[in-house]
């Protein structure tokens, strides 16, 4: 095209310049001299108007260009873009360097004293939003199993969710459990030690199955949370005769208070087509708690009936209650501390008693970076055959305990 338009102005300018001298070469008197100059000047005049022409051809090719589909290059480029943008990545880790000293009434010093570094949760996670109401999200956790001395890395969170409002939350596949994750959010010290359900076993975090929960009201004065699962947690999705169901109801009276009730019941998806469960296991939860911007202060209580017993004959009950505080202090720190009693057979052996308590300080490094040193001493009563008095293992730990997330 440019060099179309070269030549055609390199023509007009050669015409213009030799006009004279033809013009000068023929003899007034000549009878054809004035045709044959309006001859040239048609020509020229063809000429510019065929300039014009290109030239409008030219401007109007590039519009067409810029205006012209992107090249696969360009799409691919575009897609890669979006994905980035709709999909978060984050992580939390969870550590300790301690020392532990742990002894059996009975055989003394037990394989788990030492000291030594501990990585006890790992989560990476990806959340990918779909549009405004469909996502998903894929949490790994890592962890070590004692019983083949290696480390394990395997999914806690698979899920799809529909947010269709603030009251109406969908999500299928493993997600969160109605109850623990609830009460960590107003604990707050989750790396420290998991809540009193969690810490016992008596709860799952999370679990395969289908999750329905959101606030309700302007205010977001009552939230829900209601759970069918499959009942054996995040590292069993099998399928088992039937469903389990947790829920949660809570209230917020006033800013930053909780009034929480929740309840469980099911057999833990250890009845299956051939293996029939002898009692359902049930759970019944209540928290009320306070965490605001200084201090967080709560308690938790909870009562099970045949958690353990869904297959042996024999009933049994057990509750519990936990109660914490902290406080933050100026230049980062802040101070903490959690009681925790249990009674694991109430029915079967009811002088068993369990308790459990730590305090420590808690540095801020950075945003999303803690560390905390901490005291912690559990004792444990050992269920044994009556007559037989009761053993009791008591631990003692002493560490630097640590939190990042990003």
């Amino acid at each position: 095209m440019h060099s179309r338009l070269l030549a055609v102005a390199i023509a007009a300018g050669l015409g213009s310049c030799f006009l004279p001298l033809a013009a000068a070469a023929q003899s007034p008197s000549s009878a054809g001299g004035g045709a044959e100059l309006s001859q040239l000047q048609a020509q020229l005049q063809a000429l510019q108007s065929r300039v014009d022409q290109l030239q409008q051809q030219q401007a109007q090719a590039q519009a067409d260009a810029a205006a012209a589909p992107s090249t696969s290059s360009d799409k691919r480029l575009a897609a890669l873009e979006k994905l980035v943008n709709d999909t978060t990545i984050g992580g939390k880790m969870f550590f300790d360097f301690s020392t532990i000293d742990q002894k059996h009434s009975q055989s003394g010093k037990t394989d788990a004293s030492g000291t030594g570094i501990d990585v006890k949760r790992f989560y990476l996670s990806a959340t990918h939003q779909f549009d405004s109401i469909w996502s998903a999200n894929l949490t790994t956790d890592f962890n070590y199993v004692s019983n083949d001395g290696e480390t394990n890395l395997f999914v806690k969170k698979a899920y799809v969710q529909g947010k269709f409002d603030q009251a109406a939350v969908l999500r299928i596949g493993s997600y969160d459990m109605p109850w623990i994750p609830f009460v960590e959010n107003y604990y707050g010290f989750r790396y420290i030690e998991p809540t009193i359900t969690d810490r016992l076993k008596y709860a799952n975090s999370a679990d395969w199955g289908v999750n329905l929960g959101g606030d309700i009201g302007q205010g977001k004065h009552f939230n829900y949370s209601v759970s069918a699962v499959n009942g054996n947690g995040y590292k069993n999705p099998g399928r088992s005769k039937g469903v389990d169901f947790e829920g949660r109801v809570g209230f917020v009276p006033f800013d930053n208070v909780i009034v929480a009730v929740g309840g469980y019941t099911g057999h833990r998806g250890q009845e299956l087509e051939n293996v029939d469960a002898l009692h359902t296991a049930q759970r019944l939860d209540v928290m009320l708690a306070y965490a605001g911007p200084l201090f967080r202060v709560g308690g938790e209580y909870f009562s099970a009936r045949n958690w353990g017993n869904v297959l042996t004959p024999l009933a049994d009950k057990a509750d519990g209650y936990s109660l914490w505080g902290s406080v933050n202090l100026p230049s980062k720190f802040s101070l903490f501390a959690r009681y925790d009693r249990t009674s694991p057979s109430k029915d079967l052996n009811s002088s068993a008693k369990g308790t459990y308590y730590h305090a420590g300080v808690q540095y801020d490094v950075t945003k999303g970076f803690q560390l905390a040193l901490v005291y912690k001493h559990e004792k444990n009563d050992i269920i044994g055959t009556t007559p037989l008095p009761l053993a009791n293992v008591k631990t003692n730990e002493v560490g630097l305990f640590g939190q990042v997330s990003f």
